[in-house]
């Protein structure tokens, strides 16, 4: 078998990549006593195979790797700015901001949020605010002014304003709902049955 043959038969197109390596190390093995050429030529295909998959792997590892949906944020730009959302919810968050991080227009970077979260951008912030004011209510006795705070909205009729648009209910409606037993597993199981709720019912008001 000559390298060209090789280079053909074992490429990552004809069959997957690790039945293609484990292929070309068989063949050198075997011939490693009598065909010291091929054998060479497929330790070296074996190794351009495999330098290629740690490429890969380096790039999706890191977030580098370009897959998006169609029109949406790049994987870092979805990181970036879902990171500075959740690190910031206690203070102001302006659009500006976020467009700032993603590297894009105003208008560019509210198209592709809306494409990758599935909400405009002030709503999905609405949104990961009502979530910690339910983790906060569920596990702390903060009074619902303190709660608020916490979470970047300015008192406790705005909270509870955004907290009825959000989840339909009042947070005290909901506190009470909720927080007869924290400790046992339903009432765990309920919130998160709860934050699925709250994100689908911020979905459909994008």
């Amino acid at each position: 078998m000559t390298t060209a043959s090789l280079s053909g038969a074992w490429g990552p197109a004809v069959v997957p990549m690790a039945t293609a390596i484990a292929n070309l190390i068989e063949l050198a093995q075997a011939a490693i006593e009598s065909d010291r050429d091929t054998a060479r030529a497929c330790i070296t295909r074996a190794l351009t195979l495999l330098r290629g998959a740690r490429s890969t792997a380096k790039c999706e590892g890191g977030q580098l790797a370009d897959k998006r949906p169609r029109g949406g944020l790049a994987p870092w730009q979805v990181n970036r700015v879902a990171a500075y959302i959740d690190n910031h919810l206690a203070s102001r968050i302006r659009v500006q901001d976020l467009t700032a991080l993603a590297k894009l227009s105003v208008s560019h970077f509210s198209r592709a949020f809306k494409t990758s979260f599935g909400v405009p951008p002030l709503v999905y912030v609405a949104i990961r605010r009502i979530d910690l004011a339910c983790e906060l209510m569920l596990t702390t006795e903060e009074s619902t002014c303190q709660i608020a705070l916490a979470c970047g909205l300015c008192d406790q009729s705005h909270f509870c304003r955004v907290f009825r648009r959000v989840t339909g209910v009042s947070p005290n409606v909901w506190r009470r709902a909720h927080c007869a037993d924290p400790k046992s597993a339903g009432d765990r199981d309920d919130r998160y049955r709860e934050v699925n709720a709250i994100q689908a019912s911020g979905r459909a008001m994008a």
